[in-house]
């Protein structure tokens, strides 16, 4: 398994090998999603994770915040974006922190 692979989810996994034609689907759309953004690749990468945080969508973000750390964010923006929506979403985003830093520190 490649390290980008072990990002990845069990959930995510089994959906991409039991629905490959909706994983596909899936997929296409996430890419015509990002050629049609009008942020640059880091700040939607960081936009990303404060998603994920704010819905506690914990088991995506060590991929994402792989992700982010390529497109250049530094550790102290991923805390910020994982932050980022504290004030509306609650306490409850911090739990989504240990996990990104845990991520952003293992390469």
């Amino acid at each position: 398994m490649s390290d980008q692979t072990s990002l990845i989810s069990n959930a995510f996994q089994t959906f991409m090998k039991e629905a490959p034609q909706h994983a596909q689907a899936w997929g296409k759309m996430a890419q015509e999603m990002a050629q049609a953004s009008a942020l640059d690749k880091k700040t939607a990468a960081l936009a990303y994770l404060a998603v994920l945080a704010a819905l506690h969508l914990e088991s995506g973000i060590p991929f994402h915040v792989q992700s982010a750390k390529q497109s250049g964010a530094s550790r102290e923006e991923v805390i910020s974006a994982m932050l980022v929506g504290l004030p509306a979403a609650g306490h409850g985003i911090t739990q989504a922190l240990p996990i990104a830093m845990m991520a952003y520190d293992a390469n």
